[in-house]
């Protein structure tokens, strides 16, 4: 068995294991593939055994992968900070984008999502950890935000994203995740769409799985480490 696939196997079983345990629907969870960095030929074969939503960091590196593939079955989530002028990429070909922060970048990805499209999937960023180097917005300014998205007709308010803070100290990250799953059920109550919560990378798949996460991203726990002697795409500006 290939690495790649032996790897989403493991990570598989293990979010079936701790759904079961906490009385959820294991296929109530997506796992999130980050690819960023990693080759066409890495993406294909976790596509092979039936992966196919795929997270990517950097617009242009995006867009090539998605291009390439040219498949239909996949969805790509845009899971990088978005800079302004890399706001129409993401709007023009990403399905999700789960880093909107501001009113500015919902407005620009709702200028740039074309009629003929279903509206982009998004998520606001929380900084559940209030670090001042990291982005998203506190949960005392989601009310706010959440309402002016909702005049926007070219995106769909799907949830709430958030990168916590590592930590050694398990009981505080559970408080983090904990105070994110609370503002993610009321906002469930206000809003029919709302469905996701994007919570969960490789260290702390159980505990956010305990806190309600619906989706978790996942990269060098699938792919392994990136050398940059197998790239295989020459993405200028990346």
């Amino acid at each position: 068995m290939k690495l790649i696939t032996y790897n989403l196997y493991n990570i598989w079983n293990q979010m079936t294991v701790m759904a079961e345990k906490c009385g959820r629907n294991p296929q109530n969870i997506t796992l999130l593939a980050v690819s960023k960095n990693h080759s066409i030929t890495a993406i294909k074969e976790a596509v092979s055994v039936g992966q196919y939503s795929f997270g990517e960091n950097y617009a242009q590196e995006g867009v090539e992968k998605i291009k390439i593939l040219d498949n239909p079955l996949l969805s790509w989530h845009f899971i990088g900070r978005v800079q302004s002028n890399k706001s129409r990429l993401v709007s023009e070909y990403f399905d999700w984008c789960h880093t909107v922060s501001c009113f500015r970048i919902a407005q620009l990805l709702n200028k740039y999502r074309s009629c003929d499209q279903k509206p982009i999937n998004v998520l606001i960023q929380i900084n559940i950890s209030y670090e001042e180097t990291k982005a998203g917005i506190l949960l005392e300014d989601l009310p706010e935000l959440v309402r002016k998205i909702s005049y926007f007709p070219r995106l769909k308010l799907r949830g709430l994203m958030a990168i916590p803070k590592e930590s050694k100290n398990n009981n505080s990250s559970l408080m983090e995740y904990q105070r994110l799953e609370k503002a993610f059920n009321q906002l469930k109550d206000d809003y029919p769409d709302v469905d996701t919560l994007s919570l969960g990378m490789s260290g702390d798949i159980n505990d956010a799985i305990i806190c309600g996460s619906t989706m978790l991203r996942i990269g060098t726990s699938i792919f392994g480490k990136r050398h940059q002697s197998d790239r295989e795409l020459h993405l200028p500006g990346q």
